[in-house]
């Protein structure tokens, strides 16, 4: 499952709709919760990574670093802690909002459902409040919202 996974996400940021497509069910889904942006099965999937996200994954610096992952008999789940400057727009995250220029560190937690050996579901989890206050359009004073630090906290780099 893992290699599955791995297979889907290398094809995504290499751009190339066909094996993103093929590593997934014929009913599949998929949620960016924290934006309700996504899609609902075969044509509806493809409509969102054709539109929003392969190919379009991140600006040219993106780091991604894997903090955890647990697997069990139908799913994997991932957490993640994704780093990049937003020198370009980044639709699956930030759909309409142009470039900023500024360094976003965010962690996500990726939940990947298998059936039959392909991948039926990705639930995306993150915190929109942080990102947007790291890229200038969220005022985060007065309110329970932090920025880099969360993800650098998961990265062991800043204490509690």
């Amino acid at each position: 499952m893992v290699d599955l996974f791995q297979k889907h996400v290398d094809a995504e940021l290499a751009g190339d709709i066909e094996t993103t497509m093929a590593t997934m069910t014929d009913e599949p889904h998929l949620y960016n919760v924290a934006n309700m942006m996504g899609g609902e099965d075969k044509a509806g999937v493809r409509k969102f990574y054709t539109n929003h996200l392969v190919g379009k994954f991140f600006p040219p610096d993106v780091k991604m670093t894997t903090i955890s992952r647990t697997v069990d008999d139908h799913q994997i789940v991932e957490e993640v802690v994704i780093q990049f400057t937003h020198t370009t727009e980044v639709e699956w995250m930030l759909p309409g909002i142009k470039p900023t220029d500024k360094r976003v560190e965010v962690a996500l937690v990726v939940v990947v459902g298998v059936k039959d050996g392909k991948i039926a579901h990705e639930h995306i989890y993150w915190d929109q409040a942080t990102v947007l206050a790291q890229i200038g359009l969220l005022d985060p004073k007065g309110l329970p919202v932090c920025g880099a630090e969360s993800a650098q906290r998961m990265l062991g780099k800043v204490a509690l």
